[in-house]
């Protein structure tokens, strides 16, 4: 995959002298605003649209943490967030306060950003999972330290695999 974003903005760079032609950088077939993983991952700052209750403030510290790491956030309360986590596919297993999207990833709870990267890095789509609130998670930080948990990817034909582990203190 880095290979392919090289090779890719090696491209853009060669076909940029092009009379600044914005579909001179564009594949056939493709428009320039289709959201790729590699795209997606090149973008400095993506998109998270959040989707949370109004009174959760750990969901709030998740999306104020993504902002300090550079990602741009739109939160949305709503009251149920079982119709939203039911349309994207999250199991009800792996579900926890709050809900995001970037493109076609869906990310569930307390995800750490260097999983996000990875996931947007590497995966097509899916759902990668916090379960629960884990303590010492990001926006779950607590003076007494962490507690082991897991990144749980959940690819779109539905199979899952352990994405990272994060030991606690």
């Amino acid at each position: 995959m880095l290979r392919h974003s090289i090779a890719s903005i090696l491209l853009a760079l060669l076909l940029s002298g092009c009379e600044g032609d914005p579909a001179a950088t564009t594949a056939p077939g493709s428009s320039p605003s289709a959201a790729t993983p590699s795209t997606i991952a090149a973008d400095a700052n993506p998109l998270v649209t959040v989707y949370k209750t109004p009174t959760c403030g750990c969901c709030t510290k998740w999306a104020d943490y993504l902002e300090d790491q550079g990602f741009e956030v739109a939160l949305h309360d709503v009251d149920d967030l079982g119709p939203i986590k039911d349309r994207l596919g999250v199991p009800r297993d792996l579900r926890s306060c709050h809900t995001a999207t970037i493109g076609e990833h869906v990310i569930e709870g307390h995800v750490p950003v260097g999983d996000i990267h990875r996931f947007l890095d590497t995966e097509g789509g899916g759902v990668l999972s916090v379960p629960g609130m884990p303590l010492g998670s990001p926006g779950m930080e607590h003076p007494s330290g962490s507690e082991a948990y897991e990144s749980v990817l959940v690819r779109r034909d539905g199979t899952a695999e352990i994405f990272e582990h994060h030991p606690g203190d």
